[in-house]
């Protein structure tokens, strides 16, 4: 076994022995280019200037080789042969505690256990990029484990561009992804400028080091489905209820759990079986199945018997749902009573989802060999899905988009899901998540915080619990405002529960949904721990970028924002821009994310927690303007936008 020292070497005299992926592992479709032969070259270029000229030979024919194979040059002969995962912060050959954080955190996110293909880098999301190729992680990594307090490591869509003097106070990593000119910000450019190596598609948490397993979404998704039972079912319980969805790859994952955990039965459909197996022996899946007759027989048992569980089906979610029509058709029985879609739809055509003509196998050969005809596929699989979901919904099923884009590009592909009498272009036949589940946790100043114990001990992460629950709780005994109250309840359940769920994969981290009052005051909990030795080693808090400023997005985060700024992308900018001058560790900001390249810009950061009174000053300063910053913007565009219109008439 290697040690930790391999990652941080770039072996180029003499160079690693060839090595070709792992096929025994999940591996990213094949990436469509679309590059001429003169662009090939250029690629191969862009590949060998991260090595000396006296290794190029021997490189260029085994790059050329995998970007015909693969449609991207990925170079695996570079992959580390140890084993990639959070190892304890103490563990890691830095000068830095903020180097090592970071380090940590880039392990985790190409975790096998984690990943959703690791040996192309992707984190999660079908073409969520932690590096573009396995050179840029071990430079990165080399940087990282030489960076000072006054220098800050500059990234460009996964290309390291070097360290730079800063100060102390700067950012010790400053991350872009995907940033275009807009006009250009086109998928068929990104999947050029993928293939030639000069950009690609961060997501969110994935290509910012910021992604801690399934978990991130878990707590999430329970709040969706229970408020979906709450708003649209009138249940308080969901025993007995059926939830159907699809995708249990990276951040999709988490549905199954969620199920369990809101007391339904839940079913998930599945292409992979690699990914369903994943899920499955994690324990976040409880049953699988990949026969319909057997499928339907079992929804029948478990909704009769109120159990909680939850089914993978290995197969295709089309056939599911236009098996339900026919079972209303022939026996008047609505199986199903709420449903959602998790699939990758923001990259539909590149493998984010799979028409249901053909097999798992079988679209990943057309998808190399023909992609048009694989978007055509891809476009009849979704007008036949959006036709089966209409036909049941008119029976009393409840369906949601879940910010996946997967109602957009349904749309886009001819299916009958825009809302009647819609003038704006944003609205759907069915509701968002975001704005319609959830309600209006943004505009309160609710979201995804997150934290991670780089002790890498459970029992640190348990102390970390116990700390956000008092901290909750004396927030509560206060006195709240009774939308405010709510939300403190919900998540105080939660927080509680957290550990007998087992939701730790990977890192040992935590997701919380918490306000800009409690965000600080946690951060500030943990630091003072820290300093008084009850955590034994740093706290990293970070967040997803979907939040409260962290995000523009029209079709999900933004989508009830009124005032027609909803295609304006200034609040993630100068959230990530705030976030930098105000103490974060390191800061990001994306181009794509959740609903696609070209539809999101999106910022995150993470903050390196080591007990000392200039963290805790960071803390506080930077938590703050993280969410005030949205909160002040979706106050001024929506409630005074609303006092206003109120009083003039057009």
């Amino acid at each position: 076994m290697s040690t930790l020292a391999e990652v941080i070497t770039f072996p180029v005299s003499p160079l690693p022995t060839f090595r070709k992926r792992d096929e025994s592992m999940p591996h990213a479709p094949f990436r469509t280019h679309g590059l001429s032969q003169e662009e090939k070259k250029l690629a191969l270029r862009n590949a060998l200037r991260y090595f000396p000229p006296n290794v190029h030979e021997e490189l260029s024919q085994e790059f050329a080789e995998e970007l015909n194979q693969f449609g991207h040059i990925y170079m695996y002969r570079f992959m580390p042969t140890m084993e990639l995962r959070a190892y304890p912060i103490d563990q890691y050959p830095a000068k830095s505690k903020q180097g090592a954080a970071i380090m940590l955190m880039i392990m985790n996110n190409l975790d096998s256990k984690v990943a959703q293909f690791p040996q192309e880098l992707v984190t999660y999301g079908g073409n969520g990029q932690v590096f573009s190729n396995w050179a840029q992680f071990r430079l990165t990594m080399k940087y990282l484990s030489e960076l000072d307090e006054d220098q800050t490591l500059v990234m460009y869509s996964g290309h390291p561009c070097g360290l730079f003097p800063s100060s102390p106070i700067a950012p010790r990593l400053v991350i872009t992804n995907g940033m275009m000119i807009p006009k250009y910000s086109t998928s068929e450019n990104y999947d050029r400028l993928f293939g030639l190596g000069v950009t690609m598609y961060g997501q969110m948490t994935a290509g910012s080091y910021c992604y801690i397993g399934p978990q991130g979404i878990v707590h999430g998704t329970t709040l969706t489905v229970l408020n979906a039972g709450r708003r649209y079912l009138k249940l308080d319980s969901l025993k007995g209820i059926a939830f159907l969805t699809s995708g249990l790859g990276g951040m999709s994952g988490a549905q199954a759990k969620a199920a369990t955990i809101c007391g339904c039965v839940g079913i998930v459909a599945e292409v992979s079986y690699d990914a369903l197996k994943k899920r499955f022996d994690q324990g976040w899946l409880l049953e699988i199945t990949d026969d319909l007759d057997k499928l339907m027989e079992r929804i029948r048992e478990a909704k009769a018997k109120q159990e909680s569980t939850s089914i993978g089906f290995h197969g295709n979610i089309v056939a599911i749902w236009e098996r339900l029509v026919e079972e209303y058709n022939n026996t008047g029985e609505l199986l199903v009573e709420l449903g959602s879609d998790q699939t990758s739809c923001h990259c539909p055509f590149s493998g984010g989802y799979y028409p249901v003509q053909l097999t798992y196998k079988e679209a990943n050969e057309l998808l190399a060999e023909n992609p048009e005809k694989f978007r055509e596929l891809v476009k009849d699989s979704l007008r036949r899905q959006v036709l089966a979901i209409n036909a049941l919904a008119d029976k009393g099923l409840f369906f949601w988009d879940y910010g996946n884009a997967f109602l957009l590009e349904a749309r886009r592909a001819g299916a009958d899901v825009t809302k009647l009498g819609d003038l704006t272009g944003l609205l759907f036949r069915y509701p968002s998540y975001v704005q319609d589940i959830m309600g209006d946790i943004f505009s309160l100043g609710f979201g995804p915080f997150r934290w991670i114990c780089a002790s890498g001990k459970a029992e640190d992460l348990e102390k970390t619990d116990k700390i956000a629950i008092s901290v909750l709780e004396n927030i509560l005994s206060e006195g709240l405002d009774p939308s405010v109250k709510q939300q403190y309840e919900d998540n105080l359940h939660w927080i509680r529960e957290a550990g007998k769920n087992n939701l730790v994969v990977g890192s040992q981290a935590r997701i919380l949904y918490a306000d800009q009052r409690a965000r600080a005051a946690i951060a500030i909990a943990f630091n003072e721990a820290i300093k008084n030795k009850e955590i034994s080693d740093c706290v990293i808090v970070s967040r997803d970028h979907h939040d409260v400023s962290g995000t523009d997005s029209p079709f999900r985060e933004t989508s009830n924002v009124y005032d027609g700024s909803a295609f304006t992308a200034d609040m993630a900018v100068q959230n990530f821009v705030g976030d930098a001058i105000r103490g974060a560790t390191w800061v990001a900001l994306h181009n794509g994310g959740g609903v696609g390249w070209g539809e999101v810009m999106n910022g995150g950061f993470g903050l390196v927690l080591d007990g000392t009174a200039e963290a805790e000053k960071k803390a506080d300063s930077m938590l703050n303007w993280d969410v005030a910053n949205g909160v002040a913007r979706r106050y001024v565009c929506n409630s005074l936008h609303v006092e206003i219109r109120t009083t003039i008439s057009v």
